[in-house]
């Protein structure tokens, strides 16, 4: 095994050149938010941190430090909890001006290598640089060179992963975090898949690796012994998700401007909610927000439709969504639906959504997801 930071390969060898497939990389900043407070403030390096809202108002932590991360404090984890397994912890508000500044300047050294990069969050991002002409074609040290460019001039550290496509670049970049590079050439990708847990896979939450498990599918070998048409027969459009992963196929290009399909407003109660009036004065203070938003994206007659969303006590949610012109007052009926789907369910936040124009379908969570 390779030091953190150093690439599993020698530098001189390419991932991506041995049959003329894409070269894609995937830069993932370690602990984002938390890192960006540790180097404007030194004096936060050793001390567990954490960015998110108050312990006392229900907060949710957004990202914590590695310090932290060993006493259990988790992303997307409350900050009560987060406080009871770390009472040192240093929790802070965070200063998103900040991190979307800095997420700037990560995307202009992105850009120096190719513009087909395709930002997933203000900390995420796959290149494509199957074209680029920056260190003789070799992704492998533009991946390095990138790495050390953020290191140097922003003070910060990133993870990446290099592959053939984007599927398998993302999981090569959780190999060596934090601050690590791994490769996945060609010819490598077969032993790298075929022994991967399918609850790796993108798109397989707990729920359904547990309905894999039951099955006896447990790795992506397991799933190849079982064969694609019973794959499909079975599980439908995920049996048709997996009868490509498995073999480490994804054809999905990197798409340097994403659409975007929706805008939205939500907010996470002080205490739990069951009564309707209450969760109707909440989203009837949130409707104001929602129109401005979407008022500086395009006017309300051209929204393709509006839903609601709950998150419930148990962090299980649903979105009631319906498609048409938008009314302010079709939000007392979804929420109403969605009251029904909750079945007595305490409700934790409340948002509204509104679909742009040409984003397609959007898609209806339901309480089963994992």
């Amino acid at each position: 095994m390779t030091a953190a930071g150093a690439p599993n390969h020698a530098a001189g060898a390419d991932s991506s050149t041995d049959s003329g497939m894409r070269k894609i990389i995937h830069i993932d900043m370690d602990c984002f938010f938390a890192a960006v407070e540790m180097r404007d403030n030194p004096a936060l390096r050793e001390v567990p941190l954490a960015i998110g809202g108050s312990a006392d108002r229900r907060g949710v932590i957004s990202t914590c430090n590695y310090v932290a991360r060993r006493f259990g404090v988790r992303s997307a984890m409350p900050s009560a909890l987060a406080r009871k397994l770390c009472p040192p912890l240093v929790l802070l508000p965070g200063r998103m001006a900040v991190y979307k500044e800095t997420s700037r300047q990560l995307q202009a050294i992105f850009l120096r290598y190719t513009d087909r990069v395709e930002p997933l969050s203000l900390d995420e991002a796959y290149l494509d640089v199957t074209d680029s002409p920056h260190c003789g074609g070799s992704a492998t040290l533009m991946a390095a060179e990138i790495r050390a460019a953020i290191a140097l001039e922003l003070g910060l550290t990133a993870s990446a992963g290099v592959a053939p496509n984007k599927f398998l670049a993302k999981l090569a970049s959780e190999q060596r975090k934090p601050d690590g590079l791994f490769v996945i050439r060609p010819r490598e990708v077969d032993e790298f898949v075929r022994q991967l847990p399918l609850g790796k896979l993108p798109g397989i939450g707990r729920k359904t690796a547990q309905r894999l498990e039951s099955l006896g599918l447990y790795s992506c070998e397991d799933a190849r012994q079982l064969g694609n048409e019973e794959l499909v027969s079975r599980f439908g459009k995920l049996g048709e998700m997996l009868a490509g992963r498995i073999w480490g196929h994804d054809e999905q290009p990197v798409q340097a401007q994403r659409t975007r399909k929706t805008i939205g407003v939500e907010t996470t109660l002080a205490s739990d909610v069951l009564d309707e009036a209450a969760c109707w004065e909440v989203l009837s203070r949130l409707i104001p927000e929602l129109e401005l938003r979407f008022a500086r994206a395009c006017p309300a007659e051209a929204l393709m439709g509006q839903g609601i969303k709950l998150k419930f006590a148990d962090f299980q949610q649903t979105t009631v969504y319906r498609k048409g012109s938008y009314q302010a007052a079709r939000f007392h009926d979804l929420l109403h639906e969605g009251l029904l789907r909750a079945q007595g369910k305490p409700i934790r936040l409340l948002g509204l959504v509104v679909g742009l124009p040409g984003a397609g379908e959007i898609n209806q969570l339901s309480l089963d997801l994992s």
